[in-house]
């Protein structure tokens, strides 16, 4: 529209707000922000008759204001880290717990309004909240949802959001807010263990097991594996709401009838597989355990031969990526309880751990409480250190924590040394050494100094721990650390993790 004026007054460009559109909210799988905004318009208008230095000045404060608040908001992004916000039993009405959630991010990042009183400024009332608003608005909006990682509403309340020390006390402090803390990394915790319990392969199988769906918290799934062949498996079952995230070169099928991923920082690694396929082995390992196929003859490179079978071989399973190579994050696990516990699951099983806790800040515990209060129960590990004292984890006793303090099988490795005595140590050797003698070095003098590694960790074989040119085609004698006894017990292992 044309804007006219019969005055000769010199003209001057005035922002005002002409189209704005937010959505503080999530998107349909919470799990997003949504903002879209039209820029302002600057609209020529005449300068006000009674303009005077004093609102020339305020319009000049009000910029500088806005100048530093937008620096200041640069400076605070830096500062903020995920939080997880637990605010206990669902809400009835998702959409509505979605507005809950951004409104208190909203309310604990709104410092900006309060620091622009219009009281400060000589200025007409309406222009001073035009712009102030614009300033508050745009700010937000590139504060508040983009810090909105993920919002749980299927099968409890909560959130996770980027938040300064500062706004996570905050929020903290606001009403229905159980807990706020840190999101932390976790990490991730035979064909003979069904036959070491005493459970019997010829054990007649019932057709309900076709019906029980196992949802498998880990790194993935493999599903070319025969232990998930589909082969003699009809139609999900019809309580089944979960979806399989579409994927590059990853298909469900009736066996592994589900699969997602979460990856709450959006920061892959170079080895990362962005889908629900396994790019650590563990994943899949644990989902076979708990219901994979019956496959004969199965055995790593030859050594161990049997047969590999799930807990109930005929059971669905479903799958939700939480770990990568560097970790399981409690935002991620948070979010997958979330979804496995709405989408129909009747066991959970997770080997992932941390850092022992309190409940209200243990994001395996807040999860498996939730599946207990929806008839599910969740069998997580309980930890791989010990034995010792305070060394286990996931004790919750609403759920299932399970340990092993011994198997009934070892594999040893003999190694003759130049003066022909024989001694045995505990190793896995695959490759043909072809009858020669090889050099010996002892891991703790090889070191990986360019990486800061230390004898104190090389003598483990602790992960990147060795200098390859080191190592490189000898064999390696490690300490096994024995800490219930705190004695360290030298045994000699043919290297596994470098070929020679």
């Amino acid at each position: 529209m044309g804007v006219s004026f019969t005055t000769k007054r010199p003209l001057k460009l005035k922002p005002r707000i002409s189209s704005l559109i937010i959505w503080n909210s999530i998107d349909a799988d919470g799990r997003g922000p949504r903002v879209a905004k039209h820029a302002p318009k600057f609209i020529a208008e005449p300068e006000p008759p009674m303009a005077s230095k004093t609102s020339s000045l305020s319009w000049l404060l009000l910029l500088s204001l806005a100048t530093i608040l937008f620096v200041g908001h640069s400076a605070s992004q830096n500062d903020r880290k995920a939080y997880i916000v637990y605010m206990g039993e669902r809400r009835q009405d998702e959409v509505s717990t979605s507005s809950l959630h951004t409104s208190m991010l909203q309310e604990v990042i709104d410092r900006e309004m309060k620091l622009m009183p219009s009281k400060l400024f000589d200025w007409d009332g309406k222009a001073f909240r035009h712009l102030t608003c614009q300033i508050y608005i745009i700010g937000f909006s590139n504060t508040g949802p983009e810090s909105l990682l993920y919002s749980f509403k299927r099968s409890f309340n909560g959130f996770t959001a980027k938040l300064t020390e500062e706004e996570a006390q905050k929020m903290a402090g606001m009403d229905g807010v159980v807990s706020v803390f840190p999101n932390k990394q976790n990490k991730l915790h035979t064909t003979r263990s069904w036959d070491f319990l005493g459970f019997s392969q010829q054990v007649e199988r019932t057709t309900v097991e076709s019906d029980i769906i196992v949802g498998v918290l880990d790194s993935g799934i493999w599903p070319e594996s025969d232990s998930f062949s589909d082969k003699g498996f009809g139609p999900s079952p019809s309580k089944w709401k979960g979806t399989c995230r579409a994927s590059t070169n990853f298909t469900c099928n009736n066996k592994i009838i589900g699969a997602q991923y979460y990856r709450s920082s959006g920061v892959f690694l170079e080895n990362d597989i962005r889908s629900p396929r396994d790019s650590d082995g563990h994943g899949t390992h644990t989902a076979s355990i708990a219901a994979g196929n019956v496959v004969n003859m199965a055995s790593v490179q030859g050594l161990g031969s049997g047969t590999a079978r799930g807990g109930v071989p005929s059971a669905r399973i479903a799958v939700y990526k939480v770990c990568w190579l560097d970790g399981c994050s409690d935002a991620d696990i948070l979010a997958a309880f979330d979804d496995a516990i709405a989408d129909g699951v009747d066991l959970i099983s997770i080997s992932i751990g941390g850092t022992a806790d309190s409940y209200f800040k243990n994001t395996i515990a807040i999860g498996a409480f939730h599946a207990m209060r929806n008839g599910i129960l969740t069998s997580n590990s309980a930890g791989n250190r010990g034995p010792g004292l305070a060394t286990l984890t996931n004790i919750s006793p609403w759920s299932l924590s399970v340990a092993a303090s011994a198997i009934d099988r070892k594999f040893f490795t003999e190694v003759q040394l130049g003066n022909n005595k024989i001694y045995e140590g505990v190793s896995i050797n695959t490759f043909d050494l072809k009858n020669e003698m090889y050099p010996i070095v002892y891991g703790g003098d090889a070191p990986n100094t360019t990486v800061g590694s230390q004898g104190s960790y090389s003598r483990y074989c602790l992960p990147n721990s060795l200098d390859q040119n080191l190592v490189k085609g000898k064999i390696v004698a490690l300490v096994q650390s024995c800490v219930s006894l705190q004695v360290e017990i030298l045994v000699l292992m043919l290297m596994l993790c470098l070929s020679p």
